[in-house]
């Protein structure tokens, strides 16, 4: 098997969960290869975080990393990771615009959104992807003969715990040759502060499409005051300007860390899935027996959320 590079993403001087997922991911691909972590533009504590996980992490630093631009760490890439690597990063919004153009400057093999891996045959990787909003999966043979870029859903893999003995930092920093870019970056906007911060609630009830109307709306809030959590949703619900954007869960919206995730009425795509860290107890309700949030529910419960929401509110109002 070909030596596995992980590209680690950070925000905030905070390495992202993903890092320990990927290692899980890399694993399931060969447990024997060498893996390597490659950090850009990171600071001293995202390094230090990420030795604790890998033996090697390769470190590019240099003004032109202080934001991630695709285009320019594409280049840098090239100069540093070795043209018949397998390399994997966390498939969102960046990876879309990062990962295609970087296989084809690798002359490597792609798959975007991968949700497992299903063994090796020589120089061919069997992928799993999800197709029709999470309806149906397909099997991809990959050829890995020159190498692969492959980018894999958020929260399909299990955190590897498991810590490095002997982690070192790499500077490759001066191996990069060219830096130059066609656009650049501005400046950040940041989204209005919303009356509740859901990235910092311990239970969030989030409800979806299922929940059918606004009035609707009054009874999962009760539901979360009851549990002593937060309201929050899908994109639809925002979309239909029911909620706040500041309670959206996922890659457009909100980055959300609870304990307890009760999703209701969310059918589980990965633009929502993808918003959710840290491990959380995930329990799922829809009407739809085939809804992808099943997947990855710890529990997953067969009901129309109408019917269900204000039996559950009332048992708990029991107990208490």
């Amino acid at each position: 098997m070909k030596d596995i590079y992980i590209y680690l993403t950070h925000k905030d001087g905070v390495l992202d969960d993903s890092a320990l997922e990927l290692i899980s991911a890399a694993k399931k691909l060969d447990g024997s290869a060498k893996i390597s972590a490659v950090v850009v533009g990171a600071s001293d504590e995202v390094l230090n975080e990420a030795v604790k996980s890998y033996k090697e992490v390769i470190k590019i630093d240099g003004d032109a990393f202080k934001y991630p631009n695709a285009e320019i760490i594409r280049k840098a890439l090239v100069d540093i990771i070795p043209k018949d690597s397998i390399f994997l990063m966390t498939y969102n919004t960046f990876a879309m615009d990062m990962a295609p153009g970087f296989s084809i400057k690798m002359d490597a093999s792609y798959a975007a959104d991968v949700v497992d891996f299903e063994g090796v045959e020589g120089d061919t990787i069997k992928v799993v992807r999800q197709e029709f909003g999470g309806a149906v999966y397909s099997r991809s043979k990959l050829d890995i003969s020159k190498g692969a870029v492959i980018s894999v859903r958020g929260g399909v893999f299990p955190a590897d715990e498991s810590k490095s003995e002997s982690g070192s930092v790499v500077d490759k920093s001066n191996d990069v040759k060219d830096t130059a870019a066609n656009r650049n970056f501005i400046e950040i906007v940041a989204a209005e502060a919303g009356d509740v911060d859901i990235t910092q609630s311990e239970i969030l009830v989030s409800i979806g499409r299922g929940i059918e109307e606004e009035d609707n709306i009054e009874e999962a809030k009760e539901l979360a005051e009851t549990m002593g959590g937060d309201l929050a949703c899908s994109r639809p619900i925002v979309d239909a300007k029911w909620l706040d954007k500041s309670r959206q869960v996922g890659t457009s919206g909100q980055t959300v860390k609870p304990k307890v995730y009760l999703a209701l009425g969310i059918s589980g795509s990965f633009q929502h899935l993808g918003g959710i860290k840290g491990n959380p107890f995930i329990v799922a309700v829809n009407k739809n027996p085939k809804a992808p949030i099943f997947q990855v529910a710890d529990v997953g419960i067969v009901a129309d959320i109408l019917e269900f929401i204000p039996v559950l509110n009332e048992k708990i109002g029991d107990a208490k």
